[in-house]
């Protein structure tokens, strides 16, 4: 096994150099990147935490072991469709190009849609309570989330505008997406309707700097930002699940604390996905509708509770209980 080198990545102001860091290892001649190796890490890691969350509420935790081997295949799929459906012009030309996965392309939103349906489709046949499993559910989608944003660190994507702050992160342009390569005048064509996201490509390119003769450019690590977030929203979730105070709770907060922190540092990115012929980012949007909508939902459910004299108690909590 060897690793394949690459070009260094620099944080400058937190003293920070990482020499030749590859994309891929090489087992047997065969290059398997690090994007799909740290991706199956959080899958992994994922079903460790909704395996400990099942036992812990006493539910069957066979039933997540049947249910990640449905929710990764459909998982995969919904995030491969949401990017295409929304970087169409990508693929016009060959849309055989939608089936070649190592190209890149995913979409993470796309993917909790699929599962967040997929997850209701599983709960229905298996007659369990839906609400509490998705609470099991998104804890362990959260950890792969956070762990899988590293993947984009290595794979040179995801990152932000243009920024020489504390956590300014430098890459050889080499590395990154072609746009940073292009003509201009090709670039002005491919964002005709999105001129701000021209701006901030623009902005990153003309503050490059040369050193010993590569072309480095200055960005946010917004991949560092999001991995940070999911992982104190994580420890918020676990703690908090011992507190609920109905089912569904736990997967509220998921959509409203994800969709919060997602919503700002979408408006960092670079390679934003937006809505046809607009300049309004779709992933921006939808993090803003599971703002509103979850904080609504939660207070609401607050409300009744606190109206009711008794706790309501989930109906359906026996089905998915632990086989004793």
């Amino acid at each position: 096994m060897s690793i394949n080198k690459g070009h260094d990545v620099l944080f400058p102001n937190l003293g920070i150099e990482l020499e030749n860091l590859g994309k891929s290892i090489s087992i047997f001649g065969f290059d398997i990147a690090f994007y799909g190796i740290i991706i199956a890490l959080g899958v992994a890691a994922g079903y460790g935490i909704a395996h400990l969350q099942a036992k812990r509420s006493e539910q069957d935790t066979e039933l997540y072991l049947d249910f990640a081997l449905w929710a990764i295949i459909v998982s995969v799929l919904g995030a491969r469709l949401y990017y295409v459906i929304f970087a169409w012009d990508e693929f016009r030309d060959n849309p055989l190009n939608i089936l070649n996965l190592r190209t890149g392309g995913l979409a993470i939103y796309g993917g909790v849609i699929a599962g967040f349906l997929c997850a209701l489709i599983f709960s229905k046949v298996r007659k369990i309570n839906f609400k509490l499993f998705i609470d099991t559910c998104t804890p362990a989608l959260l950890i792969g989330q956070a762990i899988g944003r590293w993947g984009n660190f290595f794979n040179r994507e995801a990152f932000g505008e243009y920024y020489d702050g504390l956590f300014s992160m430098m890459l050889d342009v080499r590395d990154v997406h072609s746009d940073y390569r292009k003509p201009v005048e090709m670039l002005m064509a491919k964002f005709a309707n999105n001129p701000r996201a021209f701006e901030k490509i623009m902005e990153i390119r003309e503050n490059a700097v040369l050193i010993d003769g590569a072309t480095y450019i200055k960005v946010h690590p917004t991949f560092l930002y999001e991995s940070l977030w999911n992982f104190a929203l994580l420890i918020i979730m676990l703690v908090y699940s011992k507190h609920k105070k109905f089912d569904g709770e736990i997967a509220l907060i998921y959509f409203t604390g994800y969709g919060l922190g997602r919503f700002w540092i979408e408006g960092l990115r670079t390679d934003q996905l937006f809505l046809w012929g607009s300049s309004v980012a779709a992933s921006q949007l939808l993090s803003g509708l599971l703002v509103v909508t979850g904080m609504a939902i939660i207070i609401y459910n607050h409300m009744k509770l606190k109206k009711s004299p008794h706790r309501v108690k989930s109906k359906n909590r026996a089905n998915s209980r632990k086989k004793r």
